[in-house]
């Protein structure tokens, strides 16, 4: 049995405004047995436990990414050998909790696949679920996903994907304005699964049809999408006007400008979701990589298709993009922290089990360094992860 106690802390449980300037917290065989103030924890029971003098740093949730695609060379694609690989890196930067994503392919190619994440999810708790983030998705916003391979989510191409997942989706990314897009929504929410707008055409108009049909989350607001236009909204401003909906954002400065993010956040505070679309190069070197099918050139970190030019997910780390939310965009760090955790659980409707500080969660913490923000101390399930 291990006991891990860190007191002296300035917590941030995972919630908007949920704070404590000298709390403390026990960690025992890996779940939260205790929340309190550095006082109450000198009644804890502590025959044997690690005690951590966190001195007044922040002490945050586990980061939980709900989507990305890789790390340290390799891709989720790529297998199980490949996903320990890069669930790895990910660790050594606060993400403890994962849901792996995965890029447009044959329909053969992707079931393969997503059986081989299911069984993934299956035997490792640290890894929550899959996101299919294709393949029906528009042709003119694909970004990158070959064109070739996209379809239209017919009823039988959607349960190929969601026989194949075992239960495991949690979400799927859909451009809803193709044919039969609306009863795919519909189709996904019926399994339990989030409809997710993204890599679409869709205006304004078909984004609220497909909110109140019920799809729940964008994702990654403003890339593979219209932008916001004075005569035609599109389905960022259609998303924000929604409070069922949870609005993905990845925060590397590049994607999104800083002061675009902000006005997310000032806007839902309580709905931005950050996650990284971090592909294989993340962790890694500048050079040539692939994502799926396609060749991507890194150049100064900035991942791009080596035709055309579009970004190609991004070498984004969660921590980071926490560091920049507080750093470059200007929200409070309670905030920054929230949708790196409590809020990327909610919107797959995992709140209950994952990316908060609570009695009965798991031992998923980090100290970050009150500086730079970035974990100086990262535990998972109690056990300790090297930061990187």
């Amino acid at each position: 049995m291990s006991t891990l106690i860190i007191h002296s802390a300035a917590l941030y449980d995972g919630t908007i405004g949920g704070t404590a300037p000298d709390g403390a917290i026990r960690i025992e065989d890996g779940v939260i047995t205790h929340v309190g103030t550095t006082a109450d924890s000198r009644d804890w029971p502590a025959d044997g436990a690690e005690i951590v003098d966190a001195q007044g740093a922040p002490v945050v949730p586990g980061y939980v990414d709900v989507h990305h695609h890789g790390g340290g060379g390799v891709a989720y694609d790529d297998g199980p050998e490949a996903t320990a690989t890069a669930l790895a890196k990910h660790a050594a930067h606060g993400t403890t909790r994962a849901v792996l994503s995965y890029v447009t392919d044959s329909l053969d190619l992707m079931e393969k696949r997503i059986r081989e994440g299911a069984e993934i999810v299956r035997t490792n708790p640290r890894v929550i679920g899959l996101h299919p983030e294709g393949p029906f998705l528009d042709p003119g916003h694909k970004g990158a996903h070959p064109v070739h391979e996209l379809k239209d989510p017919t009823d039988e191409n959607v349960r190929r994907i969601l026989d194949a997942g075992e239960g495991t989706i949690v979400q799927m990314t859909i451009a809803p304005e193709r044919t039969n897009g609306t009863e795919a929504v519909k189709l996904l929410v019926e399994n339990g699964v989030v409809a997710a707008v993204g890599h679409t055409d869709a205006s304004y108009e078909t984004s609220r049809e497909a909110f109140n049909n019920g799809a729940t989350q964008l994702t990654h607001a403003f890339n593979g999408m219209n932008g916001i236009h004075h005569r035609a909204p599109g389905p960022v401003i259609a998303a924000l006007r929604d409070e069922r909906v949870w609005v993905e954002v990845i925060n590397d400065g590049i994607h999104v400008h800083p002061q675009v993010v902000r006005s997310l956040f000032l806007e839902a505070p309580e709905r931005v979701v950050l996650v990284t679309d971090a592909m294989s190069a993340t962790c890694n070197p500048d050079g040539d990589y692939m994502l799926g099918q396609l060749k991507v050139n890194v150049r100064d970190g900035v991942a791009r298709l080596a035709e055309g030019d579009s970004l190609a997910g991004s070498t984004l780390t969660m921590d980071r993009a926490v560091a920049n939310a507080v750093h470059e965009v200007g929200v409070p760090l309670d905030v920054a922290v929230a949708a790196a955790t409590g809020h990327a659980a909610r919107c797959i409707g995992m709140n209950d089990r994952y990316g908060r500080i609570a009695k009965g969660y798991p031992g998923d913490v980090l100290i970050l360094d009150p500086e730079s923000l970035l974990p100086t101390r990262i535990w998972a399930d109690g056990e300790a992860v090297e930061p990187a």
